[in-house]
């Protein structure tokens, strides 16, 4: 089968393409793995002259026949960016059989249809559930009890209700995040006020790192690893964007608390022990299991992402019980991950994101950011500010380490997928 951008077949060849691209960027994915399923499937196709460019928001195709015919541009817009692994699965496994099987395009336009109907793996509740089963499990991670892994399930639930409210009615989504932050940070100041006797602010950290952008800063610095900076700056500009929104929800309740006199110390503020106590363990595996239903990752691989959660705790607190600093043990965990993530990926064929996201679940830097606003909220500006860098350099440590144990597996085992996927791969030594 051999099409052209000049006839009919080859328009449909490229909304096929588009509408690929959408959904697994839509779904996460990094944008050269778009680029390159993209033009696979083109490919499959007899087009083999085409270009495509990949942004954050829009996805452009071109193609210019050599034997003089009329060349085509056509661009589709990305305009929502929901998480669903079960869909990208699927999409990954039709562009494998494209190319493996070279199926009929009209055969493949209905497949892809089909993907986008079928019904989502897991209900909306469970949904909701599962992202206030994240805070709880960061609550029990960081050493907060019952009590606090409840109170911190409550904050979320409601918080992703009236975010969802806010959604219905237009407002953008910088506000809902900031306002789901800000019921996390209501819950425990309501506590530390009653004064009852638990690890209040560990309620705040688990609300905090279930709003976290792990999935688009890893996607970003994978783009920036791969030299896609235009939309590595674009994923950069959505993470800070993010984390924006859940400062200003945090800082906002803070401030007007300390303001009330409400007792909030930075001493209160609880930080992980660096323990493999069944508590932390248990807190470690069910955070990554949880963020793997809340990224709507199929039952089949769920026990993966959550047994990466484990490793890479158990990782971290190896290395930092021998010396290692706390930056370099993150990055040298999250590139333990990466590399055994994207090795399993490879094994059974889903993309390694699958594995890999969830599992760094563990190491977001919910406690440093929260003590960053709550020192700001103490008019300690400089002990805020470096709070906060802390919490920037863990994330991108988190996002590096993440894409060098990939990088590593490439370099081992990947030299013919090297020149499928980056053909202009080379030293260029920053000319």
């Amino acid at each position: 089968m051999t099409y052209s951008a000049s006839d009919a077949e080859g328009h449909r060849a490229m909304a096929l393409a588009l509408r690929v691209g959408e959904l697994l960027l839509g779904s996460g994915e990094a944008t050269e793995n778009v680029a390159g399923a993209m033009r696979r499937i083109l490919e499959s196709y007899g087009m083999r002259q085409v270009e495509a460019d990949v942004n954050l928001s829009a996805i452009t195709l071109s193609h210019v026949p050599t034997d003089g015919r009329p060349p085509a541009t056509a661009e589709r817009r990305v305009r929502r960016r929901q998480p669903d692994y079960d869909r990208l699965i699927a999409v990954h496994h039709l562009v494998g059989e494209v190319n493996a099987q070279d199926l009929p395009l009209g055969e493949t336009v209905e497949r892809l249809k089909e993907i986008t109907r079928r019904v989502r793996v897991y209900p909306e509740w469970a949904v909701v559930t599962s992202s206030a089963l994240i805070s709880s499990s960061a609550a029990v991670l960081i050493g907060g009890g019952p009590t606090v892994a409840g109170a911190a399930f409550v904050a979320t639930v409601l918080g992703d209700r009236a975010g969802a409210w806010l959604g219905r009615r237009g407002v953008a989504e910088f506000f809902q995040t900031a306002v789901a932050a800000m019921f996390g940070s209501v819950v425990a100041v309501l506590l530390i006020w009653q004064r009852v006797p638990v690890e209040a602010s560990a309620a705040v950290v688990g609300a905090v790192v279930a709003l976290l952008p792990g999935r688009p800063l890893v996607a970003c610095v994978q783009d920036g690893i791969a030299g896609e900076y235009v939309t590595a700056t674009a994923r950069l500009t959505e993470v800070v964007f993010i984390v924006a929104a859940v400062i200003a929800g945090i800082g906002t309740t803070l401030t007007v608390a300390v303001r009330l006199g409400v007792p909030i110390t930075v001493d209160s503020v609880p930080s992980a022990p660096l323990s493999l106590a069944p508590a932390q363990l248990l807190g470690a595996l069910a955070l990554s299991l949880t963020f793997a239903v809340a990224l709507l990752v199929p039952p089949r691989h769920l026990l993966p992402g959550a047994l990466g959660g484990g490793l890479i705790w158990l990782t971290f607190v190896s290395l930092t019980a021998h010396g290692v600093p706390a930056l370099g043990a993150t990055t040298i965990a999250a590139a333990v991950i990466g590399l055994l993530g994207t090795a399993y990926a490879r094994r059974v064929r889903v993309p390694s994101a699958v594995f890999v996201i969830p599992s760094i679940g563990p190491l977001l830097p919910g406690s440093a950011l929260y003590r960053g606003m709550l020192e700001l909220s103490l008019d300690n500006v400089l002990a805020g500010a470096l709070h906060l860098v802390e919490a920037l350099s863990i994330a991108v440590g988190i996002g590096a380490g993440v894409i060098l144990g990939a990088e590593i597996l490439r370099a081992i085992r990947g030299r013919g997928l090297a020149r499928r996927t980056r053909p202009a791969a080379r030293r260029t030594r920053g000319y």
